[in-house]
């Protein structure tokens, strides 16, 4: 569940509209089929995006890129940042599960828990990735004048590569902590959905 960063920086003299960061969100997904925990865990192995920071597949990923517009304002002996506006494009890929009929019900609950969970994931890759992004906006709006507009480029190229860099281990870290809580966490899921269609909140699996 692990996602695949894809950031790229664009720097450009265009004047822009100052905003909060920009996220273009869309969802793409991959049909998986099987009757048993088995076969579905098989076909997620088999069928799942390739994240190619692991070299392996995985039941979600997610595609990132991150846009930086930004503009100078000079006068003679400085040359500021004007205005930045970060873009962070994101693709969450899901996996979609084609539903035998004859499905038992414990492996339905078990598809309905873990793909909630899958989606959970992901959606949180993206919320670490628009708040890095609202403070790659952030700091080089704060930017100090420099002494000329290629000084202050290079220090616009610097915030941002420090910036990537903590959002690159921010998403490391995150999927450590999932990793390590996988099984507690599912089976916390599933006897919390259980709770839930036995009361009759939920409808049966």
């Amino acid at each position: 569940m692990k996602r695949s960063l894809l950031c790229a920086l664009l720097l450009a003299g265009a004047t822009v509209p100052a905003d909060a960061v920009n996220l273009v969100k869309t969802y793409s997904y991959f049909a998986i089929g099987g009757r048993t925990l088995e076969d579905i865990e098989q076909q997620l192995t088999e069928h799942g995006p390739l994240v190619k920071t692991t070299g392996s597949r995985h039941p979600g990923a997610t595609q990132m890129a991150f846009t930086t517009r930004i503009s100078y304002a000079s006068q003679p002996g400085s040359c500021r940042i004007a205005d930045a506006v970060v873009t962070v494009k994101v693709n969450v890929i899901l996996p979609q599960w084609r539903r035998p009929r004859k499905a038992d019900a414990d492996v339905r609950l078990f598809w309905d828990t873990l793909s909630a969970d899958i989606k959970r994931h992901e959606d949180r890759h993206v919320e670490i990735a628009k708040n890095h992004g609202r403070a790659l906006e952030d700091a080089l709006k704060a930017s100090y004048p420099r002494k000329d507009c290629d000084a202050a480029k290079a220090k616009a190229a610097e915030i941002t590569a420090a910036e990537l860099a903590r959002h690159d281990q921010d998403q490391l870290r995150f999927d450590r902590v999932e990793s390590a809580n996988f099984e507690s966490r599912i089976l916390r899921l599933m006897r919390y959905r259980m709770e839930r269609i036995e009361s009759g909140r939920l409808p049966p699996p």
